[in-house]
């Protein structure tokens, strides 16, 4: 049977693979990697989250879990669940610093912001300069999960990943 060790020993291996989209994120960082156990015989079962159901980058991830996983000469499976839905709050507090330190605002949050259904605009500070006088210029970024920020201080546009 497994120890609590080597199923942390995973965990820790999993560190190393990154998301496609967000390169400075691991799987862990992102809150996608749900589950690790080991079974008796060995073998290695990681249950993954897609941050969304259509989620692109789902395949890549689930082939570079693999491969990390078999470079180390072991037996696994990658299991999908979609249930429960992904959510910003599974984000680890250093993979909100570490989107900070890239240039993406990191979820305000730790709920879905509806504002902009009544009108409010998010205050979402700026990852390059501190300020919090921005503003949202589009909903939609360069992935389904991320919104398009200008900063009113330095000037820069940025992401901001949307709180889900």
């Amino acid at each position: 049977m497994a120890t609590k060790t080597k199923i942390e020993d995973i965990y820790t291996l999993l560190e190393e693979v990154k998301d496609p989209e967000i390169p400075v994120l691991s799987v862990r960082d992102l809150g996608i990697l749900r589950d690790v156990s080991i079974s008796e015989s060995g073998k290695v079962t990681v249950v993954i989250t897609p941050t969304y159901s259509g989620c692109p980058a789902m395949d890549t991830i689930e082939k570079d879990v693999n491969e990390k996983i078999q470079s180390e000469g072991l037996e696994v499976e990658v299991i999908t669940k979609i249930a429960p839905a992904w959510t910003t709050d599974w984000m680890t507090e250093e993979g909100r610093q570490k989107l900070e330190e890239y240039g993406i605002a990191p979820p305000a949050e730790t709920t879905a912001d509806k504002g902009s259904l009544f009108g409010q605009s998010k205050i979402v500070r700026c990852p390059r300069c501190k300020s919090e006088e921005t503003s949202v210029i589009s909903h939609f970024g360069s992935t389904a999960c991320k919104a398009m920020y200008k900063c009113g201080n330095c000037l820069e546009t940025f992401d901001y990943f949307k709180c889900i």
